[in-house]
């Protein structure tokens, strides 16, 4: 079994879990053991579906100012939450395949296994609601239409993205790939390297 065909089943579930509730403060519940790269995965994906449904939210023309303030912090804390586990994957891959000899012509890919992950958890968080889309019943058959086209091609774009990560996957257990993991160093959220916070500090 490939890394996709467990991880794809997983994240299929995380979604299908929120939407039996459908609610972005529902608790997470994890059926894998802490710890293991199934656990880790459902962790990922449901940090990124719940911040899906947070990113709808705020694009509320309506919302109350004071909420979406509320929201922005929380989607701001979600993306960080995100980038960790993201780097957590990454040691996994790192740490199995440690004892690998790399091959004298071996390249480094573009990204790191688990950032091509996150784009497919994501992906397929757009499946299942580009195919909601397709369901509607209250809509025209040009909005059906035009969402079937798009479906279709978020369905080649799984396959592919599917194909690449299991092959990159492939490759660095036999030493043609190697990986480097450069921790995301966001700015941000740091207060000694963001100007409007060390700013404030200083005046205090």
């Amino acid at each position: 079994m490939t890394f996709t065909q467990t991880a794809i089943p997983i994240f299929a579930k995380v979604v299908k879990d929120y939407h039996l509730i459908d609610d972005v403060d529902q608790p997470i519940n994890n059926p894998y053991g802490m710890g293991t790269i199934e656990y880790y995965l459902y962790l990922k994906c449901w940090i990124d579906t719940v911040q899906w449904h947070l990113e709808d939210l705020i694009r509320d023309p309506q919302i109350d100012p004071v909420e979406a303030l509320q929201l922005k912090r929380r989607i701001d804390k979600s993306n960080q939450d995100r980038t960790d586990i993201v780097e957590m994957i990454d040691s996994y891959f790192l740490t199995a395949y440690s004892d690998v000899k790399q091959l004298p012509d071996a390249t480094i890919n573009t990204e790191s296994p688990a950032w091509a992950v996150d784009r497919l958890s994501i992906l397929e968080l757009k499946i299942y609601h580009m195919q909601e889309q397709v369901g509607r019943q209250d809509v025209s058959s040009e909005h059906v239409e035009t969402c079937q086209k798009k479906l279709n091609v978020l369905l080649e774009q799984k396959k592919d993205l599917s194909t690449a990560i299991d092959q990159l996957i492939a490759d660095i257990e036999v030493g043609r790939k190697y990986m480097k993991v450069y921790k995301q160093m966001k700015m941000y959220n740091d207060p000694s390297t963001n100007p409007v916070l060390y700013k404030l500090k200083v005046k205090s």
